[in-house]
């Protein structure tokens, strides 16, 4: 009986059932399988709501939605392009901390393909680089800023974390700084990559570059001032969010209601950009993102609850421990899952499903949860360029009229060097936790 309810929900899972009914089956089933009584499944829910850093999750979610209406994306652009314009192959650069950057706060990575692709794909083209070049770097760019704070997946896995019982104690802040290093890690290996694919190019004289030889622009002041009062009201964004957080001014919960008040007032009110009528919608639709995102969660919380009264997870060690004997092996083997994984599963739902399993066993092997946090999340960045369902792959066909398989062949090279810094970021905890332990 038991394995004919199993195959229906894989069933039900393959024909599109929501997630969250199907977690949620398996915690009912599971529960009355070992004759628990079902109100651990509300009771669940209840402590869910009593996580103070929950609140940022809707608070962070509308604030990048309000951006995402509003021409903050062109700004963005203009500034970061006066600003890295004099370097060479600055468009890259401009392209790859633009996108970090909107993505941080957006939470999306198919928003920052649509928002920034929009101005930086023809600016690139018409800056000499190729067609395959300026797909691929869109692309790719797309994810860059999961790991940077005020990323929705960064607080999503500090919830759960917290919600276990972990001798090793987990806060925002270390993770919110354990992010920085593997970002800039990521940014400036796809840049140098790309001023060295210049050399290569020029030197060889192709007909058909893939970089163009004009390779950087003059620095002008008055763009830069220009660009800088164009954006004045959005440049304190970071300084309120981090600021505020480190300085212990505000709780995460506090920055993130400071910083949607703040977005409100400059984009409605003095940018004009986004309509007073607008607001309702744009509630709706980041509320109903954000309740889908909570629903999972909680259905997985109780479903988490179920794994441990069943020992699921030290059935799984102690598996694991008679197959694998060391910390690197273990490494090896989760990156080679979570990119799989990411592959096939959005960000949010690996999160709230896998994170509970993996973590513990993580720490029995070593791994700081910290450390953990900031592999897992690189790995799902780096899965949304996994073919053949990485989600990015298909926004950006999409939204440029490109085939899939143009899409795979322009991406493909620098899926290859993000995977070499994320093998970095495994197997280097430094760059993690530099700041944490210093």
């Amino acid at each position: 009986m038991l394995f004919i309810t199993i195959f229906i929900l894989l069933l039900l899972a393959w024909f599109g059932a929501p997630l969250f009914t199907i977690i949620l089956s398996v915690s009912i089933l599971g529960f009355t399988y070992q004759e628990i009584d079902l109100t651990v499944i509300p009771i669940e829910l209840y402590r869910l709501t009593n996580t103070p850093l929950l609140l940022a999750l809707p608070l962070f979610t509308f604030t990048g939605y309000i951006m995402g209406e509003s021409n903050t994306s062109k700004r963005l652009v203009r500034l970061s392009s006066a600003l890295l314009g004099w370097l060479p192959s600055e468009l890259v650069l401009v392209t790859l901390f633009a996108s970090a950057f909107f993505t941080a706060f957006t939470g999306a990575t198919g928003v920052t393909i649509v928002a920034l692709g929009a101005l930086l794909y023809p600016a690139l083209k018409e800056s000499g680089y190729s067609e395959k070049f300026s797909l691929g770097l869109i692309t790719t760019s797309g994810s860059l800023g999961l790991l940077l704070p005020p990323s929705l997946p960064l607080i999503l896995y500090v919830v759960i974390v917290q919600q276990l019982d972990l001798e090793q104690s987990i806060r925002i802040e270390d993770v919110f700084l354990a992010g920085i290093f593997p970002t800039l890690l990521m940014i400036f290996t796809l840049f140098f990559w790309s001023i060295w694919q210049t050399s290569r190019t020029n030197k060889n004289q192709q007909n058909t570059p893939i970089m163009p030889k004009q390779v950087s622009k003059a620095y002008s002041t008055k763009e830069l001032l220009s660009a800088l009062r164009e954006s004045i009201w959005e440049l304190p964004l970071p300084f309120i969010v981090l600021g505020g957080i480190f300085s212990g001014v505000f709780a995460v919960s506090e920055a993130a209601a400071v910083t949607a008040l703040y977005i409100i007032i400059v984009e409605v009110f003095i940018y004009q950009e986004v309509r007073l009528q607008q607001l309702p919608k744009i509630i709706e639709e980041s509320m109903t993102m954000i309740g889908g995102i909570l629903l999972i969660l909680a259905c997985a919380l109780a479903m988490t609850n179920y794994f441990i009264d069943a020992e699921i997870p030290v059935l799984l060690f102690n598996w694991i421990q008679n197959h694998v004997t060391s910390q690197v092996t273990f490494l090896l083997l989760l990156n080679i899952f979570l990119l799989l994984l990411g592959a096939l599963l959005d960000i949010f739902s690996a999160i709230v499903i896998m994170s509970p399993l993996i973590v513990p066993i993580a720490i029995s092997f070593g791994v700081h949860p910290v450390h953990l946090g900031i592999i897992f999340l690189a790995n799902m960045q780096l899965g949304y360029l996994t073919p053949p369902v990485g989600m990015n792959l298909f926004i950006a066909s999409y939204r440029f009229n490109k085939s899939i398989f143009d899409v795979y062949r322009s991406t493909i090279v620098m899926m290859l060097l993000l995977l070499g810094c994320v093998l970095l970021i495994t197997y280097v905890p430094a760059i993690s936790l530099f700041f944490i332990e210093h």
